[in-house]
């Protein structure tokens, strides 16, 4: 049973930089068969993807967030993380941890959320 994990801060102030943590356990991150995601849900609105990483470490970004993003992970701890620089209250979302199947490209299991609110 693989389950992620989401953690970090819930409030985050205006040009500063968010950093989330998600936690694997049941199935390694290194697995060639899955990509690593971040997906985020504004209020109101649907679903964004920010962007995922590989079973080798190659990172790749949604344009609307590539300039601000960073996407990383720690093998050793079986974790993979998020920043997303120069934060606006625009960027208050639930953010999500998932894995995406390369066959198929849909997402099998995600993290219960966290809630990020970047406000002063």
């Amino acid at each position: 049973q693989v389950q992620l994990q989401e953690s970090g801060p819930g409030l985050v102030k205006p040009s500063q930089t968010l950093s989330l943590t998600c936690t694997v356990s049941g199935g390694s991150i290194t697995t060639a068969s899955y990509y690593w995601s971040w997906v985020r849900q504004p209020p109101g609105k649907g679903l964004e993807c920010i962007g995922y990483i590989t079973n080798s470490g190659s990172a790749f970004y949604s344009p609307s967030l590539k300039s601000r993003a960073s996407i990383s992970r720690d093998t050793s701890k079986n974790q993979f993380t998020l920043q997303l620089s120069s934060v606006t209250p625009e960027d208050t979302a639930m953010y999500y941890c998932a894995r995406e199947t390369v066959s198929g490209s849909y997402f099998d299991y995600w993290g219960q959320g966290t809630q990020v609110t970047a406000s002063s």
